[in-house]
């Protein structure tokens, strides 16, 4: 998954940004768990930005939920 900017997330709807959500958390916890058996070389400089980008994200959503 590629790093999503926020003027991306803006375009995104509610729906859409739920099950983007959904991915990075799926995505996160895989990596999490290569981590830990120690086979994550290569990525372990993916885990913050999926962390960040998971943050914005829900951001929005909050920001959206905030307008209705």
């Amino acid at each position: 998954m590629t790093r999503l900017s926020m003027k991306t997330i803006k375009q995104l709807n509610e729906k859409d940004l739920k099950s983007k959500v959904q991915e990075s958390r799926s995505e996160l916890a895989k990596l999490r768990i290569d981590g830990s058996k120690g086979t994550l070389r290569k990525q372990s400089g993916k885990l913050k930005p999926i962390r960040h980008d998971i943050a914005r994200m829900l951001t929005r959503l909050n920001e959206i939920r905030r307008e209705k």
